[in-house]
Formats: structure tokens, C-alpha cells, sequence
């Protein structure tokens, strides 16, 4: 049976989604964006989005959340909308009782293309060939949340329960796909590097 992964990527202009259907060959489900204008109260656009989210949660029905984690930047005020967006995610996880996954974007590059300096068009370019697109997924947020969602089914693929700690030896090697295996190996010299 299939793992159903819903990845979000947090914003407040644009919060990416994307639910994948995660079996030997991961299958799109649905993807787009929420989006709020720049010019609305942001009160409003808080709830704009987590209505947006809440509607492909019904929908969807994911038995898994992953969120790319919030990390600092010049643009105070990004960060801070990202944030907040990030915790609507994770109060909705909480409060439906799905586990959910929390990746920095360097872990879902070296996930998605083996490296984790990757650029946004490597990342769009291997969600578009794993999950058999036709195009790269636009705005590239929306690639960004299905790269989440892959990662995250790839995680659980290893055997690794949510949010259990890293270097665990995966559950059955054998039935790793060659992605999968390439992905391991990425983390294992990520975290040499650190």
C-alpha cells in the first residue's frame, strides 16, 4: 500500500504544496500553490493560507506532512511570514495526528539530486523525471513542496519512523530503489562535512 506524503513549502506571497502517492514509483497526486496578496491585511492572509491547506488536506487525505524548516536570512521579514505559515503547518499536523517530517533545504537537495548545493532548476529537473512529469512543476515552490514530499517518503522508505534520528541503518537495503541508495549515500557525506 501506498504512503500518501503531502510536502509543503512554506510562504506567505506563495505556500507550495505537493501530495505524492509514495510506492516503488512515487506518483503525483495534486500540486499547485496557495497564494496571498502582498496587499491584504496579514491576519487575513494567514487564514487565506491555512484554509488553502486545510482544503488539500480534505481532499488528499495524507497519512504524512513534511515541512522544509525555517532558516534565517538577510529578509527579516520572509523569514518571519515563513514562519508563521510553518506554524499553521505544524498545528494542523498536531492537531489531526499526522506525523510530520521537518527538512532543511540542503537535506531535501541531497535527497532530491545528491547534492546539497543544488540550484532550483536541479531540484524541479529530478522532481520532473522521479515522478514521471511532462514539465517541471511551476512556480518552482511547488517543485520545492513535492521534492519535500519525495524526501520524506524516501525517509520512511529506510524504515525510519518520523523525526527518529539519522544514521540509522535502513530496514530492508535490498528493496532500496538506485535513487534511494544515491540519497544515503548524499546524507552519509553531508553530515561528514559538518
Amino acid at each position: 500500500m501506498a504512503l500518501r506524503v503531502l510536502g509543503v513549502d512554506p510562504g506567505l506571497t506563495r505556500c507550495g504544496y505537493g501530495v505524492i502517492d509514495a510506492d516503488r514509483a512515487p506518483s503525483l497526486v495534486r500540486v499547485g500553490v496557495v497564494r496571498t496578496p502582498a496587499d491584504m491585511e496579514h491576519g487575513q492572509r494567514l487564514v487565506r493560507i491555512l484554509a488553502g491547506l486545510r482544503e488539500v488536506i480534505d481532499e488528499t487525505q495524507p497519512q504524512q506532512l513534511a515541512l522544509e524548516r525555517v532558516f534565517a536570512n538577510n529578509q527579516r521579514n520572509t523569514v518571519m511570514g515563513v514562519a508563521q505559515v510553518s506554524g499553521l503547518v505544524i498545528h494542523e499536523a498536531a492537531a489531526r495526528g499526522i506525523p510530520l517530517e521537518l527538512f532543511t533545504p540542503s537535506e531535501v537537495k541531497s535527497a532530491i539530486t545528491g547534492y546539497g548545493n543544488a540550484d532550483k532548476p536541479q531540484v524541479g529537473e529530478m522532481v520532473k523525471r522521479i515522478l514521471r512529469l511532462e514539465a517541471v512543476p511551476k512556480p518552482a515552490d511547488a517543485a520545492d513542496a513535492l521534492a519535500l514530499a519525495i524526501a520524506a517518503s524516501w525517509r520512511a522508505a529506510r524504515g525510519m519512523p518520523v523525526a527518529a534520528p539519522r544514521g540509522l541503518p535502513p530496514a530492508a537495503t535490498g528493496s532500496l530503489t538506485s535513487a534511494q541508495r544515491a540519497w544515503l549515500a548524499a546524507e552519509k557525506a553531508s553530515r561528514k562535512q559538518f
